[in-house]
């Protein structure tokens, strides 16, 4: 039996050793031919750099409008999780403390759209939006907030909806009756007991609105207004061939989220574990 568990654990190393080189070497590749010329990178794309050429980031910051580029996304990534979360919480606390036949309609209705593909609604969002109302080019990125403040809200306010429902109703009752409003318990009792759940909605919502390029690119009609997945897409299209500016390209626009998601993966586990178990 213990030989059994010894060759057990070692087969799940074997197996986690693989995942793990499997994971990382895309990103070896990424990271060691960002600072190779051209040439280096087809002769030799699996060593390490003859030398460390930091030329081809200046390059890409200029030729991609980087800093222009980088606001933007940053803007529309950190405006719209923040109005998601706001609204979501605020929403399913109502939802729950207020429990009646409409809601219940109104919650089921919610988590029934999360199967709705963006792709079926996408022809006649532009339509109205470009066609009728044509805003798309006066308002182009409050619109983007919009529509992700929109789709986000409905697996937000769900995730909101079942962590809620573990909160002891007794707090928000001595509350009351030391003299706070709906509002003031909400947001001085509930909304604080509600911090892991928040933090993981925040992060899901970051990590899908920086990366997601098919709504960016059906309102975003001007460079100026571009996203990182719109502006990469452009950049591609242009140097097609140029992997000196590709490739260092793709990394300055992944780090930032990389980055982010590795400061609050804890925090996701976390919170749909306690989210779960409650």
């Amino acid at each position: 039996m213990a030989k059994r568990k010894i060759m057990t654990s070692i087969f799940t190393y074997v197996i986690a050793i693989i995942a793990l080189i499997c994971f990382i070497f895309p990103f070896y590749l990424l990271i060691i031919n960002s600072f190779k010329s051209n040439g280096e990178i087809l002769v030799s794309p699996f060593s390490l750099p003859t030398s460390w050429d930091f030329s081809q980031f200046a390059d890409v910051i200029e030729k991609m409008n980087f800093a222009v580029t980088f606001k933007n996304t940053f803007l529309i990534t950190t405006i719209s999780t923040i109005l998601i979360v706001f609204f979501s919480a605020m929403s399913a606390y109502h939802l729950v403390r207020k429990p009646s036949k409409y809601n219940k309609i109104f919650f089921t209705i919610l988590v029934a759209s999360m199967v709705i593909p963006f792709q079926s609604l996408m022809i006649p969002l532009m339509h109205i939006y470009g066609a009728k109302l044509q805003v798309i080019d006066v308002i182009p990125i409050p619109l983007l907030i919009a529509f992700y403040i929109g789709f986000g809200s409905a697996l937000s306010i769900f995730m909101f909806h079942g962590f809620i429902k573990s909160i002891p109703l007794e707090i928000e009752e001595a509350a009351r009756i030391d003299g706070c409003s709906t509002l003031q318990t909400f947001f001085l009792i509930v909304l604080p007991m509600l911090k892991p759940i928040t933090v993981t909605i925040a992060i899901l919502n970051v990590l899908w609105i920086w990366n997601d390029y098919l709504l960016p690119s059906l309102v975003l009609n001007n460079e100026n207004v571009y996203t990182m997945p719109v502006q990469m897409k452009v950049f591609n299209g242009t140097y097609m061939n140029n992997w000196e500016l590709l490739i260092p390209a793709i990394l300055m626009t992944i780090v930032p989220i990389l980055i982010m998601y590795m400061i609050g993966q804890k925090q996701i586990i976390k919170g749909v574990m306690q989210g779960s178990i409650k």
